[in-house]
């Protein structure tokens, strides 16, 4: 079955990094556009940033511009998440997810990925 696993979540001071990832398995990896999506206490789950099964088109909320990166290796089925300059604000769970309808750009819908992780805990102290 498909699994999409994050790790590298934790606890950082405000104006520290954390890189997150996020390992497929069960899917063709490549053929997926994947997303990063983050939902903090009592909020909805918001888009953060996606990029294309190819890494070749991204794109951010622009909360995060200039902080944050995200990157792909379809060689380890792997996607990553960078973030820089973290504010208290990021606190949130984050989740990977898998968009398979590519012939449209990333989405920022999350109704349109058909598989998310479980998530991983980023808390940012002030």
């Amino acid at each position: 079955q498909v699994q999409l696993v994050e790790s590298g979540g934790g606890l950082v001071q405000a104006g520290g990094s954390l890189r997150l990832s996020c390992a497929a398995s069960g899917l063709t990896f490549s053929a997926y556009h994947m997303g990063w999506f983050r939902q903090a206490p009592g909020k909805e789950r918001e888009f953060v940033t996606a990029i294309s099964r190819s890494g070749g088109t991204t794109n951010y909320v622009d909360s995060v511009k200039g902080r944050f990166t995200i990157s792909r290796n379809n060689a380890k089925n792997t996607v990553y998440l960078q973030m820089n300059v973290l504010k208290p604000e990021d606190t949130a769970v984050y989740y990977c997810a898998a968009q398979g309808q590519v012939s449209r750009p990333p989405s920022r819908d999350p109704k349109d990925y058909n598989y998310w992780g479980q998530g991983a805990q980023v808390t940012v102290s002030s």
